[in-house]
């Protein structure tokens, strides 16, 4: 980890997780349950409830996993508490919390200069080509101060240039 002040940080809080994770888990629960207990007719509908109630706990656990860690900005970059870089301050052209953006619950989106890889912390963030979006299970009370931060530190850069 590099020496630059730590700013602001983006994190779950147990009840959201709980309640995020909790929902998965009982979805996938409910379709094997369903699978099982009440068999369709068709072979094929008891193979994919079965299949769909596996991806959902799958999932509920990458969330618990994700939601587990925090993001963490500073005056360079967002990054993930694992050490993960979600986006440099010098590539983010963007911050949208409109209504209307293609966001998660409670959070925004950031639009990179340069496509950066694909990347995914379900309830946390997501990375595609030039998007961001960060929420999910966060509080609003946590991401738009944080949003606020970014879009000050990019007038910030615009000035320095």
């Amino acid at each position: 980890m590099n020496d630059t002040q730590e700013l602001a940080r983006i994190g779950a809080t147990a009840p959201r997780r709980v309640i995020g994770v909790g929902a998965m888990a009982l979805l996938g629960g409910l379709l094997l349950y369903l699978a099982v207990a009440e068999p369709p007719q068709a072979m094929f509908w008891q193979v994919f409830l079965i299949a769909l109630g596996g991806f959902a706990l799958w999932f509920a656990m990458r969330m618990w996993e994700a939601t587990g860690h925090t993001l963490i900005l500073t005056e360079d970059a967002l990054t993930d508490s694992d050490g993960t870089l979600v986006a440099r301050l010098d590539n983010i052209e963007k911050v949208d919390r409109s209504t209307f953006a293609m966001k998660p619950s409670n959070g925004f989106l950031i639009l990179l200069g340069t496509p950066d890889g694909a990347a995914w912390r379900p309830g946390l963030w997501w990375r595609m080509g030039r998007r961001i979006a960060i929420g999910g299970v966060t509080s609003g009370a946590v991401t738009k101060p944080v949003a606020d931060v970014i879009a000050a530190l990019l007038v910030q850069q615009g000035d320095e240039d």
